[in-house]
């Protein structure tokens, strides 16, 4: 029998090829060279890239025997996810292969900031010697402030404790348990922002994280403050920035990532206060090998079919078919689920219920835990993964399957528990011989509404004329709602609206709405594609 083909379109490191071993038919090319790309992806059965190579749709057409597509590295930019998911073919990277990097080049940018080292140095390198021009800080019982304290956050936190410095984070999805385990306190955003000498971002780049610091959050800090995001650009407002290292409101700002890349004619570039790289978050020699070990493990579990840790758009192993179609509901259940989460998870259940309860559901909690952090973590969300960040967060998860099921003939339910003590929960299921994606149940309250990409969520009191209160407030805004179902419990008491809608909805929108019902609650839910 013919080996396997695995093709390498970048430069990776030798020790990439020695993952694979000799099981392998492993042959290079140019990525960048389009037509000798796509010629040798007719007879390849996985390929290796980086961040030049472009595995796009057209691309992927012409590997007919292509399963998986290995990204060494973090981002996916490059992969056309959907093409590949629509192929079948898996997609895997290396999310953890960066994470010291990404760590270490956080430390390094405080430090130049608080000692002002890229702006000495090229002044005594044009011979002038400035110590007076070039006081700095100590970082001595300073106060550090994370936002998104995630795995990344957590080595910063080890790295600069050592200094003696005194660590705040926000992050709504981690415990109170969790963060003192790390020797952290929990505040509010907006104490973290008016607490801290420095402050560095550490979140997902999402449509609620997008803009996230402007410039009501940089008034809110010290003026001797500086704010350092190697995570991802745009969750800092650049105009907001820019604005505010020029009038004092902060002192200085640390940058490894930008709106555009390369960030060229920004005016960021040129200001005396801000230390600027060119995306250097996973720029080391050792994270360049982590990464293409680790997809080049993957490669060999996706060509045996087994289960590879890293995907991510599929999981792999042998999963019954009619289990199958049940991962991406699940991960859609997920974001739904931690998109009602008002406070830190606690505890979860993945209940699945119906005929497929008799196969082999494992994948099933594994795909809700995956969605349920997509959108709360800066790290890429993954199979194997998914289980750790909920034990770094003091998550309990349980799997329950049971093969009755009284309405569907398969339902699957995420309930959780929350650090305030409340409980929330979401069912979904799968309809019709489109398997159309619906959620059935949200809270307890019975609804049937198909899985859109953005949905609101309301609680209120019952009463006439609330429908065409928030339906008018949407249709000023120009938000077209596609799709919404009511349910309740009683007349009088609380009803749940379910809405989709066609665009996302400002946040100033929610708010009118939000007090012009009296919601008890209103949630809106972006769903990302895997």
């Amino acid at each position: 029998m013919s080996k396997p083909v695995v093709l390498i379109a970048e430069e990776l490191s030798p020790a990439t090829v020695d993952a694979l071993g000799p099981d392998f038919d492993v042959r290079s090319v140019d990525g960048t060279d389009r037509p000798a790309l796509l010629e040798a992806l007719a007879e390849s059965d996985a390929i290796l890239v980086r961040s030049a190579t472009k595995v796009d749709a057209e691309a992927i057409a012409a590997a007919k025997q292509l399963k998986v597509i290995a990204r060494a590295g973090v981002g996916l930019d490059n992969v056309d996810i959907k093409a590949a998911t629509a192929a079948g073919v898996m997609v895997v990277n290396a999310p953890t292969s960066n994470i010291i990097s990404a760590a270490e080049l956080t430390v390094g940018h405080i430090l130049s900031l608080a000692r002002h080292i890229p702006a000495a140095h090229n002044a005594l390198a044009q011979g002038q010697w400035k110590r007076s021009a070039y006081t700095g800080v100590e970082l001595y019982e300073k106060t550090l402030g994370i936002i998104g304290l995630g795995r990344i956050g957590a080595l910063i936190t080890a790295r600069l404790q050592a200094f003696g410095v005194n660590v705040i984070a926000y992050d709504p999805y981690v415990t109170s348990a969790r963060a003192q385990q790390l020797g952290v306190t929990l505040v509010s955003l907006d104490e973290l922002l008016a607490q801290s000498d420095f402050i560095t971002i550490h979140m997902p780049k999402t449509p609620e994280t997008t803009g996230m610091i402007g410039t009501e959050q940089l008034a809110m800090m010290k003026p001797t403050a500086f704010i350092v995001n190697v995570a991802r650009g745009g969750l800092i407002d650049e105009d907001a920035l820019y604005t505010a290292l020029t009038s004092g409101t902060i002192a200085g700002a640390g940058l490894d990532v930008f709106v555009s890349e390369p960030p060229k004619d920004s005016p960021l570039l040129a200001l005396p206060n801000v230390v600027v790289t060119p995306h250097l978050g996973a720029s080391t020699d050792e994270a360049q090998e982590k990464a293409g070990v680790s997809v080049a493990k993957s490669v060999r579990l996706a060509l045996s079919g087994e289960l590879v840790p890293d995907a991510v758009n599929v999981a792999g192993g042998v999963i019954a078919e009619d289990v199958r179609p049940g991962i991406p509901l699940v991960e859609k259940l997920g974001q739904v689920f931690s998109g009602l989460a008002t406070s830190p998870l606690t505890s979860v259940d993945v209940i699945v219920r119906g005929e497929i309860a008799a196969s082999d559901v494992s994948v099933l909690k594994l795909a809700a835990l995956k969605g349920v952090f997509t959108n709360v973590v800066s790290e890429t969300v993954s199979y194997v993964n998914a289980p750790l960040l909920a034990e770094q967060r003091g998550v309990t998860v349980r799997l329950i399957a049971e093969t009755e099921s009284e309405e569907y003939r398969n339902v699957i339910q995420l309930v959780g528990a929350l650090s305030d003590g409340s409980q929330i929960s979401v069912s979904g299921t799968l309809t019709g011989q489109k398997q159309i994606q619906k959620i059935v149940e949200i809270n307890g309250y019975d609804v049937e509404v198909p899985i859109a990409a953005h949905l609101i969520v309301m609680l209120y009191t019952d009463r006439p004329g609330i429908v065409a209160v928030y339906g008018k407030r949407f249709g000023d805004a120009a938000i077209n709602i596609a799709g919404m179902q009511i349910a309740r419990t009683e007349a009088g008491g609380k009803a749940l609206s379910v809405l989709t809608v066609d665009s996302p909805v400002p946040s100033e929108i929610l708010d009118e709405v939000r007090e012009a019902i009296d919601a008890d609650s209103l949630h809106e839910i972006d769903i990302v594609e895997s």
